[in-house]
């Protein structure tokens, strides 16, 4: 009985190690931060404090740049990052696909932060007028809704234009040399083309009512067993967020000067694009996951995405 019971205390005390030695390596395994050139999670990586945080909390921090949200929640998909930020409809595709993710935070609208351009000289007057016209814009992108929605409304089907999809950099290229005949982009692009190309808007995400045409959401992303093993990274990360809003928000001009070395865009541009920026992290409310949800069934009936998804599934504590 003695050694039987001293048997199982060794195997106990070798379990509880091993355990031990688990947690440990979770607890110091990095966290991987995916953003983009642009906005409140650059600013945040720029300025060194969630690392200083983390670094606290026996955390290290890798930054990975992504061109767009889509390539983001890609790394996502397959275990490359754990926390991220990209706008509506970047999820949606990659709900639809599988992937992983969890909705942990969002930034309030922003709807007048991407637009539908013209060259200026454009006949184009009307968002009508790109009937049978070709349009650039990023695919899985939060301005593949705008569109869908200004053609709504002006009565058109998406099948009655010619989409032309291309990541940013090659959009504005084809833009200004005349091989498609509007291009459909976000901010700072949209405010960089627009002041160096006087580009026209043909219709941003407000109505000319005042109204919201879109709401342009940017959310912050984790990946699911991330969110459910390491909550308290995501909310140290979260907190360091809503820091580095208030902050931002209250000084643009600074904030332009800072991120401009960085996008490459000169900071009188990028105080535009700011000034249209949505800040201060809120939760996810059930009004959120209802615009989300509109948004999804959309690209759904448009057989943009291959099954119809519950976006309240990728809410952290759901089953899926």
């Amino acid at each position: 009985m003695g050694k039987a019971y001293s048997a199982l205390c060794r195997l106990a005390l070798a379990a509880v190690l091993a355990l031990g030695i688990g947690a440990a390596s979770a607890a110091e395994k990095p966290v991987r931060i995916g953003y983009q050139k642009y906005g409140t999670l650059l600013l945040l990586k720029e300025s060194g404090k969630l690392d200083e945080q983390l670094k606290a909390q026996g955390v290290a921090v890798e930054w990975r740049e992504f061109p767009g949200g889509p390539q983001l929640l890609e790394a996502l998909n397959v275990g490359a990052l754990d926390f991220g930020i990209t706008g509506e409809a970047p999820p949606i595709f990659a709900q639809a696909a599988g992937a992983p993710l969890v909705y942990v935070g969002v930034e309030p609208p922003a709807p007048k932060g991407e637009a539908i351009l013209v060259p200026k000289d454009s006949p184009l007057k009307s968002v009508a007028d790109l009937k049978g016209k070709k349009v650039a814009l990023n695919k899985g992108s939060n301005v593949h809704y705008l569109l869908v929605k200004a053609l709504e409304e002006a009565g058109l089907a998406y099948s009655d234009i010619q989409p032309t999809y291309l990541a940013p950099a090659d959009a504005r290229a084809a833009f200004e040399q005349g091989s498609v005949d509007a291009w459909v982009i976000w901010d700072p692009y949209y405010a960089a083309a627009a002041a160096a190309t006087q580009a026209r808007v043909l219709l941003d995400g407000v109505r000319p009512d005042g109204s919201n045409l879109v709401a342009n959401h940017q959310f912050y992303l984790a990946e699911r067993g991330f969110n459910d093993s390491r909550p308290q990274v995501v909310q140290t990360i979260l907190a360091a967020l809503r820091d580095i809003d208030a902050q931002s928000k209250g000084d643009q001009k600074a904030v332009a000067q800072r991120l401009s070395p960085q996008v490459g865009i000169p900071a009188p541009v990028l105080e535009t694009a700011l000034a249209r920026m949505g800040y201060g992290v809120q939760p996810i409310t059930p009004e959120v996951i209802a615009a989300q949800q509109k948004i999804a069934d959309t690209f759904h009936q448009l057989g943009l995405i291959p099954k119809p998804i519950r976006v309240s599934d990728a809410i952290p504590g759901s089953k899926s």
